[in-house]
This record gives structure tokens, sequence and C-alpha cells, in this order.
């Protein structure tokens, strides 16, 4: 077994998981920027804010892989409570906002997108911006907006930083 086989074996859950996460979090970020930049759906605030654990999680995930696997076992694990908690955040972040979706219950009142730039006409200009509502979800896929799927995401990421605390 070489190395870099030992460091990612199942048996090694302290480097893997933080890994794990942050590979999640990378992955979660890339989508929601191609549904952003790619396929044209301009998130709302609520959707910018369930961004923020993940932006933190991709570098702690690595920090943390690589403390790990210098050996410091203690602060791995608290690393590792850190994304965990990072997660469910997240999990909070992203159910909030599918229960607003769902109308579960009510939304910030001012969810709106940001002010446009002004080109010296603001009034035409404010007339013609698309305003960017936080309870409606403009995708679904099997019945979950983007929303919904954070909510699965931010869940599983949680569920592998506590299997990474787990003893051998």
């Amino acid at each position: 077994m070489t190395g870099l086989e030992s460091t990612l074996s199942p048996r090694r859950p302290l480097v893997l998981a933080p890994l794990i996460v942050a590979a999640g979090a990378a992955a979660t970020l890339a989508g929601a920027w191609f549904f952003q930049l790619v396929i044209g759906l301009a998130p709302c605030p609520l959707c910018l804010e369930q961004r923020l654990p993940y932006y933190a999680a991709v570098p702690l995930g690595l920090a943390v892989a690589l403390v790990a696997r210098q050996g410091h076992a203690g602060l791995a694990r608290l690393g590792l409570v850190l994304l965990g908690l990072l997660m469910l955040v997240g999990f909070g972040l992203a159910l909030y906002h599918a229960g607003v979706e769902w109308h579960w219950w009510q939304g910030p009142t001012a969810c709106s997108g940001g002010a446009p730039a002004t080109s010296g006409n603001l009034l035409q200009e404010l007339q013609q911006a698309r305003v960017v509502r936080c309870d409606e979800a403009p995708w679904r896929f099997l019945g979950l907006s983007l929303a919904g799927w954070n909510v699965l995401i931010a869940a599983t990421l949680a569920l592998v930083a506590a299997w990474g605390l787990r003893r051998r």
C-alpha cells in the first residue's frame, strides 16, 4: 500500500473525513456558481448566505486533513467538530430557506436582489430590475429546490464530519 493509499484508507477517518467535507463543499459551491453563471439563476440573499459555511469549510477541511496527516489527532478532532458545526449551520440556513420557499414560515421582508448599477436613469433601471425573491424556487429537481438539495448536502457533510471523529 502506498503512502497516499494508507492516508486515504477507510481506517484513517480522521484524515479522510475532512477531505470529503472539503471536496463536497467545493463541489456544492461549484454547483451554485454553475447555476448562477451558466444557467442564469440569480441567487437571492438567502442563497448567498447558504454559501458562507461552504466557503469556510473548503480551506478548513484541507487544513484539518493536513493536521491529521501530521499526527495531531487532538487538533484534527477539534477541526472536525468545527467542520461539523459549520455544516450544521449550513443545514439550518438551507432548511430555513426551503421552508420559506414552501411557505411554511415567513421569510425576510426585504428579500430582493441587489441594487443595479446605474447609468444615469435610476428610475428606469429600478423599474426594469428583476427582483430575486427568496420565497419562490425558480428550479426544482425531484420536487426539491436548490435550497432543499442543500439541506441534504449539508446534513450529509455533517455526518461525514461526525464519522471522522470515530475512534479506530
